[in-house]
């Protein structure tokens, strides 16, 4: 049960992960380069604005390359008493940062825009923002985390069977997945204004969507700030899993009674715990491991076993 915890730090998963976010990163900083310089030039505030998001983002894909490099290098490094896969989380929570410093910026250029508004070159600008759409797409499609959920069944040894799914992201990875699909949807909000302000001079249709590209990129960050923040803060006590070490405890054939629990993370899908129990029959600590062996996502178990009084 009580496995080393660097033997959970780095896997092939997170080696895919970091070639396929490597990759995004190159294509979003090449797309990124031509999306400023054409909303410059053609001056288009829908087109810059996503080009600066996608600078950015370009930045937080780096930094997720970043992250799982170092996770990989420090893997046995004995100073990280559970591994290193807050690595990655920290990444991820630096990412949402990012987002929500993007939407800021993309409300206030397009308040300014509203305010002092130009002209745009409309027919330039379009097949650049399409272009930057297909890069987009191109990235989510390389970050998709084909390993989102874990399931995994458990016989409780009671006559029957049950099946628990277990959906653990791998935080670093949907971030930047995250930064991608935000910079899709800036890209498709810049093609519909370009589109509008062409076909039928709606010119404050380039700014109005640079409001709703920055409402849509603060929710996202929103969502990924509170999942990374309750990782880095150890708010696991709601997770699946310590309903099941609670089940465990009272199916075990020596009556017990649970007086000391804490779970926290230590992986995208491991799991420590320290169990304290009260019992007023003869065991030992092993006697509640075995019971908690059917839950392989366990990697660190303490029990404490204390004589009811």
């Amino acid at each position: 049960m009580n496995a080393p915890a660097h033997s959970h730090a780095f896997n092939d998963s997170h080696r895919g992960a970091e070639s396929r976010t490597l990759w995004a990163t190159v294509l979003t900083a090449t797309a990124m380069v031509v999306e400023i310089a054409a909303g410059w030039r053609f001056n288009s505030m829908a087109l810059l604005a996503d080009g600066w998001h996608m600078s950015s983002h370009a930045l937080a894909l780096g930094l997720s390359v970043f992250a799982y490099v170092m996770a990989r290098r420090l893997a046995r490094d004995s100073r990280f008493a559970f591994g290193t896969w807050k690595i990655e989380v920290l990444a991820g929570y630096t990412s949402a940062v990012l987002l929500l410093l993007v939407a800021v910026s993309m409300a206030w250029q397009s308040l300014a825009r509203f305010i002092e508004p130009a002209p745009i070159r409309y027919d330039e600008a379009i097949p650049i923002a399409v272009a930057g759409l297909l890069v987009n797409l191109a990235c989510a499609w390389l970050l998709r985390d084909s390993h989102d959920h874990h399931h995994h069944g458990h016989d409780h040894g009671h006559g029957h069977g049950r099946e628990h799914g277990h959906h653990h992201h791998d935080i670093n990875l949907r971030a930047a997945y995250l930064h991608v699909v935000a910079d899709a949807a800036t890209s498709v909000l810049a093609i519909a204004a370009l589109l509008g302000g062409k076909y039928w001079a709606w010119g404050w249709l380039d700014p109005a969507m640079g409001l709703v590209g920055a409402a849509l990129v603060s929710v996202w960050a929103a969502g990924l700030l509170r999942e990374s923040g309750r990782a880095l803060l150890d708010a696991e006590m709601d997770a699946p899993v310590v309903e099941e070490i609670r089940e465990a405890v009272r199916d075990s054939p020596i009556p017990a009674e649970i007086s000391d629990l804490h779970v926290w993370r230590v992986g995208r899908d491991r799991f420590a715990c320290i169990l304290g129990v009260t019992t007023a029959s003869p065991a030992l600590p092993e006697d509640f491991r075995r019971q908690l062996a059917i839950h392989e996502e366990l990697v660190h178990v303490t029990v404490e076993v204390n004589p009811a009084r």
